[in-house]
């Protein structure tokens, strides 16, 4: 149909209007024109039948830094994405064409590591590509437009929905959508970590990939276990807010963590603190307090409370038992300030962190607020009654600035063909 992505045709489309309810946050028309301009830039320099995917950002609800010594975790996909417009090519050839960004063209008969292509989106698309091959998958050539609203810098993951895409895109394009979503996460997160070169856990990809709430254990990191649960909870609404500050020189403090973790470990002859019984640890205290640091002591305390609480929050979230989730997301926040102390840098003044947490704590309908992600500087994630939203969003907008408060909304399916 010739006028299908028309912002006219798009808002009075049921189907649209049902997709747009489902992932979005926003109005239908707002979304209808979002897509009708996307698909319009699309289609100045492609010929061809044009489909529309969609690949949210992620959020970390529960679990702060336990994946990376084998813990357990609660991450989100949320109402924000990365929309493409894609038209399948009769070539192994793959364009991409991100809005604001330089096009990436990428052969897909060649699939070896590029170093050139270090840190760049070739080398997401060709690592996704091998990884597909490499299980036996087929691939295929596609040109896409892409534009994205998963706000950099605020933990969203906006490289994991870049390679989650692609995959899904493979999927459908030339699996026929019969991929599994652990087995597009999984992809994803080896084309980063091999061709792109950034060591990420698998919580971006998983939470992307199946929608929902992802509970991932990750005992056994080499196959971690990946449950999807629908977020229950319709009259909440989801708040990042943007506090400030610059991740660009704490990669020593995100280390120090993990670090200081492993030493507790090693006390214990083992190399992650998941190794070691609760039991054990709290009866060692003394004998640690002689051979580390308190600071290590007490994010090992960090480490094993959190992946207890992820358990509790996990069951309640199945049962819909709103207080103890909000309970448990709450402790989650405080634990992560007094025991992991991520919350600011040592010497530092200005505390956005904090004081984000301490004026959140003030404004009626607040459910739950925490520190989100690595932490020191960047995010705070709030859960507010959704009859309060805005004024929640107001009163923070005043200190942190109205542009640096996101509302949004958990989505249950991840990335994914929209069928319109």
């Amino acid at each position: 149909m010739a006028n299908q992505y028309e912002k006219k045709y798009l808002s009075n489309n049921p189907k649209f209007i049902k997709i747009v309810n489902s992932i979005y946050n926003t109005s239908v028309e707002v979304a209808a024109e979002r897509v009708s301009s996307l698909v319009t830039q699309h289609k100045k320099s492609v010929e061809g039948e044009t489909f529309l995917f969609s690949s949210p950002g992620r959020i970390e609800v529960i679990g702060n830094h336990t994946d990376h010594n084998f813990g357990q975790v609660l991450a989100a996909s949320v109402s924000v994405d990365l929309l493409a417009a894609v038209t399948p090519l009769p070539f192994n050839k793959i364009i991409v064409r991100s809005i604001g960004y330089p096009e990436v063209e990428v052969n897909i008969e060649d699939l070896k590591i590029k170093k050139q292509e270090i840190g760049d989106s070739a080398a997401l698309v060709r690592g996704v590509a091998k990884g597909f091959v490499e299980r036996g998958f087929k691939i295929g050539g596609f040109v896409a437009t892409t534009t994205s609203d998963v706000f950099k810098g605020a933990g969203m993951s906006s490289s994991a929905a870049f390679e989650v895409l692609v995959s899904e895109i493979f999927n459908v394009f030339y699996n026929e959508g019969k991929i599994d979503s652990i087995a597009k996460a999984i992809i994803s997160q080896y084309a980063e970590n091999v061709y792109f070169g950034k060591p990420s856990g698998l919580m971006d990809q998983s939470a992307i990939s199946f929608g929902g709430i992802s509970h991932i254990d990750f005992k056994d990191p080499h196959s971690p276990q990946v449950e999807k649960l629908d977020w229950p909870f319709s009259d909440v609404s989801v708040v990042v807010v943007n506090c400030g500050g610059d991740h660009t020189n704490l990669t020593p403090n995100y280390a120090a963590i993990r670090t200081e973790m492993e030493e507790v470990a090693a006390c214990f002859g083992k190399e992650k603190l998941r190794e070691i019984e609760k039991k054990d640890f709290y009866d060692s205290i003394l004998h640690l307090s002689k051979k580390t640091s308190g600071r290590a002591i007490l994010r090992a305390i960090h480490f094993f409370e959190e992946n207890s609480r992820v358990e509790k929050v996990y069951l309640a979230l199945k049962n819909a038992e709103e207080e103890k989730v909000f309970a448990g997301i709450n402790q989650s926040g405080d634990s992560s300030y007094r025991l992991l102390q991520n919350c600011y840098l040592e010497g530092d003044k200005t505390q956005p962190i904090p004081l984000a947490l301490a004026l959140a704590q003030r404004i009626d309908g607040l459910r739950a607020v925490r520190v989100h992600g690595g932490g020191f500087a960047g995010t705070v994630l709030a859960f507010v009654d959704k009859q309060k939203v805005e004024n929640f969003k107001t009163q923070m907008g005043e200190v942190f600035g109205p542009n640096n408060i996101y509302v949004l909304k958990i989505r249950n399916s991840g990335a994914t063909k929209l069928d319109i």
